[in-house]
């Protein structure tokens, strides 16, 4: 009976899923960050150190790399990263709007780190010349096509990127635009946000991946 009574008690265990964890960066300094977790109280976190399962791996410029659930993540101040327990994995990221509005993150293209603002108006990630360099994204057989810049019409090569990611969202196969100048900063358009589940509260915008 005892051994039948723990038994049960294990499954019973086995059965609860691990717990949630949300994870967001609010400060930036040499060798450690400042994480707010499942929304607690800030807490500075050095290089190296775990906190409620999430490990602090890296510290640059301006992001951060933490892991949690197993993978590794790249944040930047503002952003914000969910890991789901058991079941089917949950692929979706929170962005915090900066003081002008806008939802700035830092995500890569082709493993290149790229800083993207959201920018429903867009029809396709834009990237500037040098971004596209750095992500190894070639013009060489693009199809030609004009765009609308601030500055007015320039040239552009419409192209498809193999990988794209933000936060914990990973796609394949996405369309861009490479301008023919360098941009102040890429923009997460259409041909991403269309593959997303966008829900806005305040001042918090999240995607989660729907294919």
């Amino acid at each position: 009976m005892a051994n039948s009574s723990l038994f049960a008690l294990f499954c019973a265990f086995a059965a609860i899923p691990a717990w949630a964890v949300d994870v967001g960066v609010v400060g930036l300094f040499p060798g450690k960050a400042v994480l707010v977790i499942d929304g607690g109280a800030p807490r500075t976190v050095p290089v190296g150190a775990s906190v409620s399962g999430i490990r602090l791996i890296a510290v640059d410029q301006d992001s951060v790399t933490v892991e949690i659930g197993g993978k590794r993540q790249r944040l930047a101040i503002g952003q914000h990263a969910h890991s789901g327990g058991h079941g089917g994995e949950t692929q979706n990221t929170s962005l915090t709007a900066d003081s002008r509005g806008h939802f700035i993150t830092t995500g890569t293209v082709n493993g290149a780190t790229i800083r993207f603002m959201v920018d429903t108006g867009a029809t396709s990630i834009a990237l500037g010349a040098s971004d596209a360099r750095r992500a190894n994204v070639s013009t060489a057989n693009a199809r030609p096509v004009m765009v609308q810049t601030a500055n007015g019409i320039t040239q552009g090569w419409l192209v498809t990127l193999d990988t794209v990611r933000v936060g914990d969202v990973t796609l394949n196969g996405v369309e861009g635009i490479v301008h023919q100048h360098d941009m102040p900063i890429a923009l997460l358009g259409m041909s991403f946000l269309n593959r997303m589940e966008m829900k806005r509260d305040g001042q918090t915008m999240t995607l989660r991946k729907r294919y």
